[in-house]
């Protein structure tokens, strides 16, 4: 098995709010989400995505803990970790997107939440994407742009996202396939085929990995962070 991963910001001069990492069997991809000026925390999107991103693996290196669970441990844990210095009912509190992917015995396990996308390159049909829409969806249902939407955030009738509130965790999509199923599995920040098909964004992972896919989102846009991991069952 083999796992690649890139992370570039949107602008050489922007930090990057993505968080990309991996540990043995196990992909976490944490994309930062824009905030306003006001977010009533004094730290950074990016020191969010960086904490949640470490404490999730910790959380999910534990194959007998759920990842919907190790989600949930984890936002609890960045809260502890700045709850007496920032406002943690603040509807823009610093929030993100997760992807994971798990190895348990002979399946893949995976969760996402909200703008992040997980690709399943199967052995015998077309890959599966997974994605969360729900913000989207919200978004075109009261015809409102989503920067404008952090009043229906992690509500029932909104859209749920990684912040402050670990009953978010419950709200992802979660799964499991079987390892002989897979030729591999992308998790990328956004939707980070640009224009690219399903086909052409795997064949751009297996020709050059992750580095590849984002210099060809690059060549067509530059304003976002762009992240990939590639985990691979060829040598």
């Amino acid at each position: 098995m083999r796992v690649q991963i890139a992370s570039e910001p949107g602008r050489p001069d922007k930090e990057n709010e993505d968080f990309a990492a991996a540990a043995p069997g196990l992909l976490a991809l944490v994309a930062g989400t824009e905030a306003p000026a006001d977010t009533g925390c004094e730290h950074s999107v990016a020191w969010y995505a960086r904490h949640l991103g470490g404490l999730l693996l910790a959380a999910a290196a534990d194959t007998s803990v759920g990842l919907g669970e190790a989600l949930a441990v984890a936002i609890e844990r960045v809260n502890a970790l700045h709850a007496w210095t920032c406002d943690l009912s603040h509807p823009d509190s610093p929030s993100a997107a997760v992807a994971l992917a798990r190895v348990t015995g002979d399946r893949l396990e995976h969760l996402l939440l909200s703008d992040a996308t997980l690709v399943l390159d199967r052995t015998d049909q077309a890959p599966e994407i997974v994605t969360d829409d729900r913000r989207a969806e919200l978004a075109n249902r009261i015809d409102e742009p989503p920067g404008s939407l952090a009043s229906y955030r992690n509500q029932p009738d909104g859209f749920w996202v990684a912040s402050t509130k670990p009953e978010a965790a419950s709200e992802a999509f979660t799964g499991s396939t079987p390892l002989t199923k897979l030729d591999g599995v992308a998790l990328l920040s956004n939707d980070s085929r640009n224009s690219l098909t399903w086909p052409e964004l795997l064949a751009a992972l297996r020709k050059g990995g992750p580095a590849e896919l984002i210099a060809r989102i690059r060549e067509t846009e530059a304003s976002t962070d762009a992240s990939a991991l590639w985990w691979t069952t060829s040598d």
